[in-house]
C-alpha cells in the first residue's frame, strides 16, 4: 500500500500540508477524516458555532458539543466526528484550509466506514485481547494498540480496564495502516458494550419517578409520519449518549437529545408520543445520577413534553 507521502506531486502546484495529503489518501480508500490539533482533539468550532450555547441554535442545529446525532453541515470543520468526510472538495475547501495548516494530526470516523476500533491502552488490555477476541488488523499507538474490525457498533468508553470501543459517533486517531487483515467484528466485542450498560449501578428510584419505564410504540403515536424504525433508532442513539455521561454532562446531553427528537416531529400532524420519548430520556438521565427535577427541566426546555406521563 502506497503512503501519501510517497506519491510524487506536480512541482507546478503548491505543496499541500502533509496532514491534508494523508487525509485525501484516507478519504480515497473510504475513511471519513477530519483534522486534529496537536493535543489529538478536533479543531475548534467554526465561527458560526463558536459562541453557540445550549440556549441558542447555531448554523447546523446547535451541536457545538455534539449533543445531536447526524452529520455536520457547517462549511468549516467542527463538531468532532460528525465533521468527518470523504469528499475531497470539502477537505480542500477554503473553509478547511486554516485547520489543515494548523493541524497536528488526522482522525477518522470508524463507524462512517463500517469499522470498529478496539482501543487497548495498556499491556494488560492487550494481553486480554490476545486471549479473548479474534486476531485482526493491529495498529500500534503511543500507549498500546488499535484492533480494527469490519463492522460498526455503538461506541463506549471503559468497557474493560484500559479498553474503549470507537465506532459510531466517535473518532480515532490515524496511526498508520497497521499489520494483518481486517476480520469481522466478533459478538464478544459487541457484548462488551451490552455488559457494561447492563451492569452499571442505577440510582435508587425516587417517589416521583415512574413505577415502570414508559416505552414508545405506535399506540401512542397515531399521528406520527415516521416509521417505527426511524423513531426507535433516534431514541436508542439518544439514550445511549445520555447513558454514556456517567461522570458529568448527562443533564445537558438530555437537553440536546430532547431537542433533536422534538425537531424530528415538527412536521407531523400528531400525536407522536413525545411525552413517552421525554420520559425515556428523563429516566436515562436519572439512571446516571441526574436529579429528576433537573432532568425534567432539561428535557422540557429541549422541546419534549413530559407531564402527561408522570406517575399519579
Amino acid at each position: 500500500m502506497t503512503h501519501p507521502t510517497d506519491i510524487p506531486r506536480d512541482p507546478s502546484r503548491a505543496a499541500l500540508p502533509v496532514h491534508l495529503r494523508t487525509a485525501l489518501w484516507l478519504a480515497g480508500i473510504g475513511l471519513p477524516v477530519l483534522p486534529l490539533r496537536a493535543s489529538k482533539l478536533p479543531v475548534g468550532n467554526c465561527t458560526a458555532c463558536t459562541s453557540s450555547k445550549s440556549a441558542g441554535p447555531c448554523q447546523c442545529g446547535d451541536r457545538p458539543h455534539m449533543k445531536f446525532a447526524g452529520p455536520c453541515q457547517c462549511p468549516a470543520p467542527c463538531h468532532g466526528w460528525a465533521a468527518a468526510t470523504t469528499d475531497p472538495a470539502i477537505l480542500t475547501s477554503p473553509a478547511w484550509a486554516r485547520s489543515w495548516h494548523q493541524a497536528g494530526g488526522v482522525a477518522y470516523h470508524p463507524g462512517g466506514a463500517h469499522l470498529t476500533v478496539v482501543d487497548l491502552d495498556n499491556p494488560d488490555a492487550i494481553a486480554w485481547a490476545r486471549q479473548a477476541i479474534p486476531a485482526t488488523k493491529v495498529v500500534p499507538t503511543t500507549r498500546g494498540e488499535h484492533w480494527i474490525y469490519r463492522g460498526a457498533m455503538q461506541s463506549a468508553n471503559n468497557v474493560r480496564p484500559g479498553i474503549d470501543i470507537k465506532s459510531h459517533m466517535a473518532y480515532a486517531v490515524w496511526r498508520g495502516p497497521g499489520n494483518g487483515p481486517i476480520t469481522a467484528l466478533p459478538d464478544l466485542v459487541r457484548e462488551l458494550v451490552v455488559r457494561e450498560e447492563s451492569t452499571r449501578p442505577l440510582r435508587a428510584e425516587v417517589d416521583s419517578s415512574s413505577p415502570a419505564r414508559a416505552t414508545w410504540d405506535r399506540s401512542v403515536a397515531t399521528g406520527c409520519r415516521h416509521t417505527d424504525t426511524f423513531v426507535q433508532t433516534g431514541l436508542t442513539r439518544g439514550l445511549a449518549r445520555v447513558a454514556a455521561c456517567r461522570k458529568q454532562g448527562a443533564g445537558s446531553t438530555a437537553y440536546g437529545v430532547a431537542r433533536f427528537l422534538a425537531n424530528q416531529h415538527t412536521g407531523c400532524p400528531g400525536p407522536c408520543g413525545l411525552e413517552t420519548l421525554g420520559r425515556q430520556v428523563i429516566d436515562a438521565a436519572v439512571a446516571v445520577g441526574v436529579p429528576e427535577g433537573y432532568a425534567e427541566r432539561a428535557v422540557t426546555r429541549g422541546g419534549l413534553p413530559v407531564a402527561a406521563v408522570r406517575a399519579s
